[in-house]
């Protein structure tokens, strides 16, 4: 069986050489960069399953080389290391399409399950919709990941199409972060992670398919039980 592939992108020697060593016992195929030109470069120019890659990178950002990775492809899985912890930097690496964030210092273990499970909704091959019809004006293209809303083009990552597709594949209720979380993101049900990285995403989607993201018709919060997608293709 073919190893999965893994970029590390991380300047710090200790941590990079640590990881390396990790992700070789967990059995997969590992090559890094020191810098983020390098980074980027090997990102775009190889085939990984997925890129871990560090913020703060001598040369060029971990930001700026998400953003690039997402230009060419859109289903690049990608985690991003940071430094800080703030809402700030988490909100910017998810909205230029990273698939999930780890803060320094993190748990060694915690980080393999997250790149498991990111790996897994990577390597599993689901059904879903070729489109969502939220009203007549607005329809989600599932397979292009794409839609035009008033005229504006919008285009949507892969962790998005799957947060819709499971929503609307549940539509007659309301789904809970931990739902989300275990399904969506593949974490195990008895994890438990600190993360917003659901919140973050469910703010990131209302933003590309409401009117008015702060009065959501689309993508509505329950409160106590999660989030429900009300669609007029909803059955």
């Amino acid at each position: 069986m073919e190893k999965l592939r893994i970029l590390i992108v991380e300047d710090e020697a200790a941590i990079r050489e640590g990881l390396i060593d990790v992700f070789i016992y967990h059995g997969y195929d590992v090559d890094y960069a020191e810098d983020g030109a390098l980074g980027l470069e090997k990102a775009l120019t190889s085939t990984f399953d997925l890129v871990l890659l560090d913020v703060m990178l001598p040369t060029m950002n971990g930001f700026d080389i998400c953003n690039a990775i997402r230009q060419q492809d859109r289903e690049q899985a990608i985690i991003m290391l940071t430094a800080k912890s703030s809402d700030e930097d988490i909100i910017k690496g998810l909205s230029l399409g990273a698939d999930d964030y780890v803060a320094k210092p993190f748990s060694v273990a915690q980080l393999v399950l997250r790149v498991q499970s990111v790996l897994r909704r990577t390597q599993t091959v689901k059904e879903q919709n070729q489109q969502i019809t939220l009203n007549s004006q607005r329809v989600v293209d599932c397979l292009n990941m794409s839609g035009q809303f008033d005229g504006e083009d919008i285009h949507f990552t892969r962790r998005e199409i799957d947060i819709l597709n499971y929503l609307h594949a549940h539509s007659q209720r309301p789904v809970s972060r931990q739902e989300l979380l275990n399904k969506v993101w593949g974490y195990a049900e008895d994890v438990e992670l600190e993360t917003r990285t659901v919140d973050i995403h469910i703010a990131k989607l209302r933003r590309k398919i409401e009117v008015n993201s702060s009065d959501p018709q689309f993508l509505a919060t329950i409160r106590g039980a999660g989030y429900r997608l009300i669609a007029d293709d909803n059955v």
